[in-house]
């Protein structure tokens, strides 16, 4: 198989790459991290870098670019309006997933905003495999609401299944014939469910999709910032897919929908977004908000410089030597934690390893966020950096009750070419030591509770002296310098 290549002793996932610029990190001491998750408020996005010795909180603008991109940034033409980097650009777009029109943005949340703002109105319902929190957010806030038509299989967190991000054909069609297409603007498929543990799509079940979706003329948006790992999947889990190259599977899924848009911070490796569409009547409609809310239309909020790095990662996204990378190195991982028991989802997908949290510290209640107690916990003892991805994610009821989330995951991202398998291990083994105590993680409570997406900037404290007591446990296994 084209792609990375292994140590046949040891099945040893092997870079196809070379560091050629590094970073000089941090590992403080327990106490210091310590310190550090109760000032940022128990919330791992209010962490300062500085304190952090692996960022795995995500993979969104924190992937590595190549010397290609690097180089592509010195040639950026700076103009305001009709800049070269801009057609360049454009090109790149069209030849990735084949649409004729562009709108650029500053980033995936960026499009979110102009295509609700487009498209949904108060009533509206909109289908998707799996939401997203930005993308819920948005539409919530045009007046319309999500529905997720998720199969049976992807709410088990053990399973073999290999695309769990798939979409419940039936589920779909009956929700259209109780609302009326009328009211539904658009279904949304996202490649590689980020908040069910990056789990990917088939082919198959996309024009699946699509094809309900042409029966009752509504459009189908698909959000292809993850879709990289997608098209790994695609390649080796699909028997369709064996034959086709990365570049046709990528068109194949693109030319199924009607509109797509990405955040470059993911695909391309940069920082920047798009929408692309091919009715022209559509892109008229959203076109004339870019000014307002982004940039002019050939920045739309991006610099130059940023967006000739887009152009190039796109043409690396279909290098099976580049997409294989993460997906390899997350299978990697998720070796090592079960080696270790540590409950996790499985088959691994893309974006990073996923803990499943409501295994690990299901002694906690739901309510006291299992999943960021448990964030917070792996930052103490490790000092790397994940993501909650479970209830403090999700909003509350309208009553005021906590939604319990379907899954309650802590995502350690991996973003591309930037960790070494050393470093995998070592968090890995903190990990399992954590398992080993994980009766001493307790719960939290908020403290600074926004009324939107909280989990970016609400804060919270521990429940307890439970933090004090890990700590005191880990000294007096590895020791007062760690």
């Amino acid at each position: 198989m084209a792609g990375i290549k292994f140590f046949k002793e040891d099945n040893l996932p092997l870079e196809m790459h070379k560091v050629r610029i590094v970073q000089k990190l941090n590992l403080l001491p327990i106490e210091k991290r310590l310190e550090a998750i109760k000032e940022a408020g128990n919330n791992t996005f209010l962490l300062r870098n500085s304190d952090v010795y692996l960022d795995m909180l995500t993979d969104s603008g924190t992937n590595a670019m190549s010397d290609r991109q690097l180089g592509a940034m010195m040639v950026a033409d700076d103009s305001y309006a009709g800049s070269a980097t801009y057609y360049r650009l454009e090109e790149a777009v069209r030849k990735f997933c084949g649409k004729q029109y562009m709108l650029p943005a500053h980033q995936g949340r960026a499009c979110e905003h102009i295509l609700a703002k487009t498209l949904v109105k108060p009533g509206d319902v909109v289908p998707m495999n799996y939401h997203f929190t930005t993308t819920k957010t948005h539409i919530n806030l045009c007046g319309g609401r999500v529905e997720e038509l998720f199969t049976e299989e992807a709410v088990k967190l053990v399973s073999d299944h290999p695309f769990k991000g798939n979409m419940d054909i039936q589920k779909l069609i009956a929700l259209i014939e109780e609302v009326g297409a009328e009211h539904v603007p658009f279904v949304r498929l996202e490649m590689g469910t980020n908040l069910i543990g990056g789990q990917p799509i088939s082919l198959a079940n996309i024009k699946e999709v699509s094809s309900v979706c042409k029966k009752y003329g509504i459009l189908l948006m698909i959000d292809a910032s993850l879709i990289t790992d997608n098209l790994y999947f695609n390649k080796t889990r699909e028997e369709e897919c064996k034959d086709m190259s990365i570049a046709e599977i990528a068109l194949a899924i693109c030319n199924c929908a009607d509109i797509i848009y990405f955040s470059a911070r993911k695909l391309g490796s940069a920082k920047g977004g798009a929408i692309v569409v091919d009715d022209k009547n559509l892109y008229d409609q959203m076109k004339v908000l870019i000014p307002i809310y982004e940039g002019f239309l050939t920045y739309g909020g991006m610099s130059t410089r940023e967006m000739e790095a887009v152009a190039i990662g796109l043409e690396e996204a279909v290098d099976m030597d580049m997409i294989s990378h993460g997906p390899e190195f997350i299978k990697e991982f998720g070796r090592l934690l079960s080696s270790y028991n540590v409950p996790i989802v499985t088959p691994t997908g893309g974006l990073g390893i996923h803990l499943n949290a409501r295994e690990i510290v299901g002694h906690i209640p739901g309510e006291q966020y299992q999943a960021a107690a448990l964030a917070a916990a792996i930052y103490i003892v490790s000092g790397a950096r994940g993501m909650e991805r479970g209830t403090l994610s999700e909003e509350k009821n309208p009553d005021g009750s906590e939604h319990i989330a379907a899954c309650e995951l802590v995502r350690l991202a991996l973003p591309r070419r930037v960790f070494t398998l050393s470093q995998i291990r070592f968090v890995a083994d903190r990990i399992a030591w954590l398992y080993e105590n994980r009766h001493l993680i307790g719960g939290l409570r908020f403290v600074e509770e926004p009324e939107v997406m909280r989990f970016f900037i609400g804060r919270l404290e521990p429940i307890g002296n439970w933090q004090e007591e890990l700590v005191k446990k880990f000294k007096e296994d590895f020791g007062e310098s760690l």
